[in-house]
């Protein structure tokens, strides 16, 4: 059996580890790389250090405006699946190498798997709704990480091949937990020694916006902790174009690699996000997570009272970094890290009743 795996974006690179290592137990897997995601740091590191299959293919999309990148990667797709005939196509999550990755398999009738189906943010302004949704309703394969996932699908009429298999991302962490911890060492290179909040920003909702971003960099300024923030090359952009600046208890780094970003949510105190991968990942850590955006796509990690919805509210997210403790256990709501054994089981079962 032939299956394309399309990745583009960092979550999808780790979401990647796992389910690439499961599928070429048996099958043949051909990755492709969008280039969605092209800076080393937030690109090439992940490959090497997850152990990643060299993808057979890198289009080298870059950046652009989200037509023009979808487009590009519509065109450079098509060639491919033409080419080399896969029975499958596998997309992970919600980005525009997502839905390049569906639609243009499902104009050529190849059946599409989506990795992470059925999430909703309920949000269509945002990009990634709309891939989301789009992709949803193309793919014969929904695999999705949650029950409210699933609820979602069968409210909008999706009840056929959807299997709730856990989190993709559950599995990473759990194969690369320890090694983060023995042999990550980036702590010690930033001379980092008390307590500290971890910080990403990366959302384009955020730092496209000038508002949103300086209560962001304000909050952060005048929360009293010590933040390390790896800053993402688009806030870099937005945060020298408005002029914002970060006072002395903000330790700004380059992005970092799986491996370092593990060491620093394992340490952390507590994380602030508007990441969707680093809610999850908080959560897989037992680190309060504090969510910079408007809604979540992971709502059961806000309903059992781990992850704490701010929007970009300034003191808002200044009480909630002094003030935010979790009062309960944290039930089993991603899986029980086995969804990359899962996907390959269900792809071959559905294979053999096509």
């Amino acid at each position: 059996m032939k299956i394309i795996s399309i990745v583009g974006a960092r979550p999808q690179f780790i979401k990647a580890a796992p389910v690439s290592k499961a599928l070429r137990t048996k099958h043949n897997e051909l990755l492709i790389h969008t280039g969605q995601h092209y800076d080393e740091n937030m690109s090439k590191v992940f490959f090497e250090e997850l152990k990643i299959p060299r993808p057979d293919y890198n289009l080298e999309v870059g950046s652009g405006s989200h037509g023009k990148m979808t487009g590009m990667m519509l065109e450079k797709l098509e060639e491919i699946y033409l080419k080399e005939k896969p029975d499958f196509v596998l997309v992970y999550g919600d980005t525009n190498s997502t839905l390049a990755g569906a639609l243009a398999a499902s104009k050529l009738l190849i059946p599409v798997i989506h990795v992470e189906a059925g999430l909703r943010s309920f949000n269509k302004t945002m990009p990634e709704e709309q891939n989301r949704i789009l992709t949803d309703h193309i793919s014969e394969l929904l695999l999705v990480p949650t029950k409210d996932a699933e609820k979602n699908l069968t409210n909008e009429g999706i009840t056929d091949s959807v299997y709730n298999i856990g989190d993709v991302m559950y599995d990473a962490v759990l194969d690369f937990k320890e090694i983060a911890r023995k042999k990550s060492d980036l702590l010690k290179k930033l001379d980092i020694k008390g307590d500290y909040i971890l910080t990403t920003i990366h959302r384009a909702e955020n730092t496209n916006d000038i508002n949103r971003l300086k209560n962001i960099v304000e909050a952060l300024n005048e929360c009293g902790s010590t933040v390390i923030l790896p800053i993402h090359p688009r806030t870099k952009k937005y945060i020298l174009e408005y002029g914002l600046s970060f006072n002395d208890n903000i330790k700004l780094i380059d992005p970092v690699g799986y491996i370092e970003m593990l060491e620093l949510e394992m340490n952390a105190n507590k994380i602030v996000s508007d990441s969707g991968g680093i809610q999850k990942e908080a959560y897989f850590m037992g680190k309060p997570c504090i969510t910079m955006r408007d809604e979540t796509e992971w709502v059961e990690t806000v309903e059992v009272g781990w992850n704490l919805i701010v929007g970009t509210d300034k003191e808002k997210i200044k009480t909630a970094i002094k003030e935010f403790a979790p009062n309960s256990d944290r039930p089993e709501i991603f899986g029980d890290g086995k969804a990359a054994e899962k996907i390959l089981n269900i792809i071959e079962s559905y294979s053999k009743e096509r």
